[in-house]
């Protein structure tokens, strides 16, 4: 009975918030065609595609998570644009930050863009960014560089007034990649992008799952890999790569500097 009554009181309280959020996918789909929804955690990450974007309704103090792929030679930029609630109804200055996860679930580091940003009172909307660094095809095992994979992205408030929990917010975000060269000049790849695995479902049968284990077969277990993308350059990175630019390079001017001695010596030779 005290389960029933537990079930009873989690539905009716999640009813509200499943209503803010289907008045938000509704807004949403009238204004672009992207993805309208964000996932809760790593396993739940919305994925979305390099150029597109993204929006989400929720709450203040939710954890937003979306999943998109980078391969060898790119730099990615994570945007994100977090509308806020109407002045009246909060209480002081709020601070939001945006963090980027690699496949493994480290955190990145960002080289340009402001990652982490404070809104007063009555500000309307912030903004936020953060440019990784150039993605490798391979790193040493103890490295922290970014590698071929999905990366996430993990939106959410830091700091603000206690009595403004739970106020109704919307979030959109894109995620863009230029190629930056040199995908394959690291002298190895990966054999394998870093793309998770992700379990579907909430009930876990243990002894299903091991003898599925024991015949290779993940998709009987609901175990998937996460349903990113490839990039168009591939996972790798194309066959170019700028090392080829400083060779040739190279080789140009050892020849004119071969010219250029053989030019300045004879007619020393002849004089003698």
């Amino acid at each position: 009975m005290r389960q029933g009554l537990r079930r009873t009181i989690r539905g009716a309280a999640l009813l509200p918030l499943t209503g803010l959020l289907l008045a938000g996918a509704g807004t949403a789909v009238a204004d672009d065609g992207g993805q309208q929804e964000a996932g809760t955690s790593f396993r739940t990450a919305t994925v979305i595609a390099q150029d597109e974007t993204a929006t989400a309704m929720a709450s203040t103090g939710d954890y937003l998570y979306w999943t998109f792929p980078a391969g060898a030679g790119q730099t990615a930029t994570a945007e994100a644009t977090v509308t806020l609630p109407d002045a009246a109804a909060r209480s002081g200055p709020v601070t939001w930050q945006l963090d980027v996860y690699d496949g493994l679930r480290r955190r990145q580091a960002c080289t340009e863009g402001q990652q982490t940003v404070t809104a007063a009172e009555t500000t309307a909307s912030i903004d936020l960014s953060c440019t990784l660094r150039p993605v490798k095809p391979w790193s040493e095992p103890w490295a922290d560089d970014p590698l071929p994979g999905a990366y996430y992205l993990r939106l959410t408030v830091v700091e603000l007034p206690e009595r403004d929990l739970g106020l109704g917010v919307s979030a959109q975000v894109s995620v863009t990649a230029t190629e930056s060269g040199g995908a394959r000049a690291s002298g190895g790849e990966l054999s394998e992008p870093l793309i998770p695995a992700a379990r579907a479902g909430s009930i876990v049968d243990l002894e299903a799952d091991a003898d599925a284990e024991e015949d290779g077969d993940d998709t009987a277990t609901g175990v998937q890999p996460v349903a990113v993308a490839e990039p168009e350059s591939g996972w790798m990175g194309s066959w170019w790569t700028d090392r080829w630019v400083w060779t040739a390079a190279g080789g140009v001017l050892g020849a004119i500097a071969g010219v250029a001695g053989y030019v300045l010596i004879r007619p020393r030779q002849r004089e003698s």
